[in-house]
């Protein structure tokens, strides 16, 4: 399925805005990839969907779908659900949810540059600021640890709570690690959510960060503490060792029965607070 190639004027100009540097407008931008055929567009969660009431029935049904398959393939494939969300981007690019699409796909595909100007563009437009930890992601992947540093400071980053803040943190540590700084890493990843008597989602990733600093500034011992809570985490969380591993049955007609991820689930859940493990 290829989406028509932009209007021009008469003049011959694209009718793309000179500033809109998006990598959905570029010249060379590839055909849109094709849509599963069991893709129907109503995949999506309401609030989703809410935003793409705007457009006209066919823009609405192609930028839809494109989105479906984005959640799809965001973990399977990021490199073509960055093509998908690039693809609703071309018709859909003034939505939020479209733009946090994109930035999202360009973050897990290794595109910082893309990543950082679609969810800053995403934060303008929604006022959400659940992805502030991935843009000081970007902003340190980019080599610009200062500024991810920086960004922690401002009042909306230290508003945030929950697994947003967790994540924030463990940013910041890298960052001041980036920059020689071990103690201020440590300190960064003093949160509330460092709990060593509740697992929550990303308890074992910061469990392992804040040992890692202690180390870093010689506190051997609380280390090895902390290295302790990991496996306990994971054991409460049914994650890591202690995953349950995915049994297939290939027998022909089971063949599609695992559902893949929606774009609900990379979009719908990502400010949600978490519920602790005992």
């Amino acid at each position: 399925m290829a989406d028509r190639a932009s209007p021009a004027d008469p003049s011959g100009r694209s009718s793309r805005a000179p500033q809109d540097h998006r990598r959905s407008n570029r010249e060379d931008r590839p055909r849109s990839p094709e849509v599963d055929e069991d893709v129907t567009g109503r995949e999506l969660d309401r609030e989703a969907s809410r935003q793409l009431g705007t457009l006209n029935d066919t823009n609405r049904g192609w930028v839809s779908k494109h989105l479906v398959m984005a959640g799809r393939l965001i973990d399977i494939d990021p490199a073509l659900a960055l093509e998908h969300a690039l693809a609703a981007s071309r018709r859909a690019g003034r939505l939020a949810v479209v733009r946090e699409a994109v930035g999202l796909a360009a973050y897990a595909a290794g595109d910082f540059e893309e990543a950082l100007r679609e969810l800053r563009t995403y934060r303008r437009i929604s006022g959400d600021h659940t992805h502030l930890p991935v843009i000081a992601d970007c902003l340190r992947a980019l080599g610009r640890p200062q500024k991810a540093i920086d960004l922690a400071e401002e009042d909306p980053s230290k508003k945030l709570t929950g697994a947003p803040r967790a994540e924030l943190a463990m940013v910041v540590a890298g960052a001041h690690q980036d920059l020689r700084d071990e103690e201020a890493a440590l300190l960064a990843l003093q949160v509330p959510e460092l709990d060593r008597n509740r697992a929550f989602t990303f308890s074992p990733r910061l469990f392992a960060a804040y040992a890692e600093a202690l180390e870093a500034v010689g506190r051997y011992d609380e280390a090895r503490r902390w290295r302790e809570q990991i496996p306990v985490a994971e054991r409460a969380l049914g994650a890591g060792a202690f995953e349950e591993p995915d049994i297939l049955d290939f027998d022909d007609e089971d063949e599609d029965a695992a559902a893949l991820p929606k774009i609900s689930d990379l979009l719908g859940d990502a400010g949600a607070k978490e519920t602790p493990h005992a």
